[in-house]
């Protein structure tokens, strides 16, 4: 089965193309992206060398879904999805800051809470709290990115203090954040998940705060079943996780953790086959939707065919 693994495209109006792990991404006329969902599949920061089939479509499918189901209270960057692995929209101009909020402490915060920190990116943390446990309200916990590449904590005050983002603009993401949150947190209960902690990126275009890139995806959300999460979280037993962790696992069985010396294992077509299946049942699971999947012949010509349609649509 044909999989995806990159495209080289030379769009009307293109000024720029950005291959990053999964994406490529082009920028058509300085005011346009066209984001290509590709079905490379990274672990460990290594793209892995074979495609998974279907890969780039769930991801880009699950994005769009989300961007669509909460545009009524956040604007957000998309215009169109003219194939099912592609988003075109807006381009905007970033913040340096990523918005990370948290429902429950897992992760990162709860092995800084573990270490007896009780201040995380200056939210005051509850004492006596147990890993994996909800918060009496979300927390908002953001990163920004370092010269070096690694994402840093940092602080509301620090934000504003350091010019990174205005006071004003700061409130509309914090507020946008947590509408997002509880929009999310409602759809994965009525598919009895629980959105645990996400991330989100804010842009502005026209003087206006935006949301831009995905959300709620595998790639940049936390999800637990709901059934069975009390009793698990009584018990002290870890919880039932829906991501992509499954690849990373079976990497960890064959040795290899991205580090020097070490050498891929080998990705035979049955196995990229089961992580093929495991990917559409996450899109399954999440949206609630049947995945149709897309015809995989001619890949890179259908997409281009479709972008090129939707550019000159966008055009008139």
């Amino acid at each position: 089965m044909e999989t995806l693994l990159k495209t080289n495209f030379n769009l009307p109006g293109q000024t720029a193309v950005y291959h990053g792990k999964v994406r490529d991404v082009y920028t058509i006329k300085d005011n346009l992206l066209a984001m290509v969902a590709t079905d490379r599949i990274s672990a460990f920061d290594v793209i892995l060398p074979k495609g998974i089939p279907f890969k780039g479509q769930v991801i880009n499918q699950i994005a769009a879904y989300f961007l669509q189901s909460t545009a009524d209270i956040v604007p957000n960057w998309r215009l169109a999805d003219p194939d099912p692995m592609v988003t075109v929209g807006y381009r905007c101009e970033g913040f340096p800051v990523e918005m990370i909020i948290r429902g429950y402490l897992t992760g990162s915060a709860w092995r800084e809470y573990a270490a007896g920190n009780r201040v995380l990116c200056g939210v005051t943390l509850p004492e006596g709290m147990k890993e994996n446990q909800k918060f009496p309200e979300p927390i908002i916990t953001p990163t920004t990115k370092a010269a070096e590449g690694h994402d840093e904590n940092i602080s509301r005050e620090e934000i504003i203090a350091q010019g990174l983002v205005s006071e004003e603009d700061y409130k509309q993401m914090e507020e946008y954040t947590r509408k997002l949150f509880a929009r999310g947190s409602e759809m994965a209960a009525e598919k009895g998940l629980i959105l645990v902690d996400t991330k989100y990126e804010f842009g502005k275009r026209d003087g206006k705060v935006i949301l831009i890139d995905e959300i709620h995806t595998p790639d940049s959300s936390r999800y637990f079943y709901a059934e069975g999460y009390q009793e698990r979280f009584e018990k002290g037993e870890p919880q039932r996780q829906l991501s992509k962790e499954f690849v990373r696992q079976w990497l960890i069985d064959h040795n290899f953790m991205g580090k020097e010396g070490q050498t891929v294992p080998e990705m035979t077509p049955e196995f990229c086959e089961e992580v093929s299946q495991r990917y559409i049942e996450l899109y399954e699971h999440i949206t609630g939707l049947k995945f149709q999947p897309a015809p995989s012949d001619n890949l890179e010509e259908r997409i281009e065919k479709n972008l090129l349609d939707c550019l000159e649509n966008l055009a008139e």
